[in-house]
């Protein structure tokens, strides 16, 4: 157990921003909403999976929505109050904890203001690892949990609850509610017992987030001292595997169906220079292209960052000329069963492509 505060809370956006791959919503936006909580309400109190105690029931808080519509909104300081009344009375039982259902620039921060808000513990666990376009696609489904009774509700007080036969209709049918209700909604979903956290959920995401987000801000300074190049230290840290260095060129993005669909294309500077690629997104970017060749699609992490900083760039952020760097992250192992593949594999996204693991592309595309 330790406490997480206004620094803490600058790490952990900026880390999970780049776990988002993308997507996740403005961490700007979350962190601001999760600061403003704090200050309110105090510090939060942050518990390992492990510290659960059993039988305890916890609250997983989420935003659903397109991120460019819900930084445009943000959230309000009543909703989790309301979302928290709905959960218990329907379950008949206290909420001891919320957690993040994945890591993103607005759903990491959200859970930190619904437990200072709340006066609850936050768990060091989330149901992907990183951020997925779905509510379906967390560990949690591939552990056969359901993600209903889903409570949601939007900044007017609309709320209810929602019922459904699989997660996928869950989503289907949440989807819909979210464009009727204006493009975002609040919601709690995937409420679950200790021993489902403990068995399914991504142990210490939190705390890498934080860790991450740490590594970042110094990371010039981190370098100086391990003797390395900034960017060689920034992929040692994060285990990353370089995609490709360039210059934005043309950026071509949709809202369809509350989410953001696009595709970034980059021509190559430096080492790429005479090289062209390009990444496809949904909220969060599902695969990146190199002079035709495939070099990283999901269920693994493609991440675009600020070459000079290594500040992460989401898909709302693109814009003409910036520069970035494509970085590929290895994914939480369970992505990588048949089940994680059928759920999150490129696929299913209408990728016509196999998945192969960011590190073996790499590693061909090296040879």
């Amino acid at each position: 157990m330790r406490k997480i505060g206004i620094q803490e809370i600058e790490d952990i956006a900026l880390g999970a921003a780049l776990l988002g791959a993308g997507g996740g919503g403005d961490p700007y936006i979350g962190k601001l909403t999760a600061i403003g909580a704090v200050k309110e309400c105090g510090e939060v109190e942050l518990i390992s999976a492990d510290e659960v105690p059993d039988g305890a029931f916890i609250m997983p808080a989420a935003s659903m929505g397109a991120p460019t519509i819900l930084a445009e909104k943000g959230v309000g300081a009543s909703e989790f109050a309301k979302l928290f009344d709905m959960v218990s009375r329907y379950f008949g039982k206290p909420v001891y904890a919320t957690m993040p259902m994945e890591a993103g620039g607005v759903n990491s921060m959200l859970p930190i203001a619904a437990a200072a808000r709340l006066g609850i513990p936050m768990v060091d666990a989330d149901g992907m690892g990183r951020a997925f376009p779905e509510l379906q696609m967390v560990t949690f489904t591939i552990g056969g949990a359901s993600a209903t009774p889903m409570a949601f509700i939007d900044e007017k007080g609309n709320s209810g609850i929602l019922d459904t036969i699989t997660n996928k209709w869950t989503e289907d049918i949440a989807r819909a509610a979210t464009m009727t209700m204006g493009g975002t909604l609040t919601i709690a979903l995937f409420c679950m017992d200790a021993d489902t956290c403990k068995k399914y959920g991504v142990h210490g995401i939190v705390t890498r987030s934080e860790e991450l987000g740490r590594a970042i801000r110094t990371a010039k300074e981190g370098a100086a001292a391990a003797g390395l190049a900034p960017e060689e230290y920034f992929l040692t840290f994060t285990g990353g595997h370089k995609l490709f260095k360039g210059k934005i060129v043309d950026v071509l993005r949709e809202t369809r169906g509350a989410f953001n669909f696009g595709r970034v294309v980059l021509e190559g500077i430096g080492e790429d220079r005479g090289s062209q690629a390009s990444v496809e997104f949904q909220n969060e970017n599902l695969a990146c292209t190199v002079d035709g060749e495939i070099v990283a699609t999901v269920p693994d992490l493609i991440c675009l960052v600020d070459p000079d900083t290594f500040t992460p760039v989401p898909t709302d952020a693109l814009k003409y000329g910036k520069r970035v760097l494509a970085v590929g992250l290895e994914c939480f192992g369970m992505w990588r069963t048949p089940a994680g593949i059928e759920l999150v594999g490129p696929r299913y996204f209408g990728i016509d492509a196999d998945y192969i693991p960011v590190e073996e592309r790499c590693a061909r595309k090296g040879a």
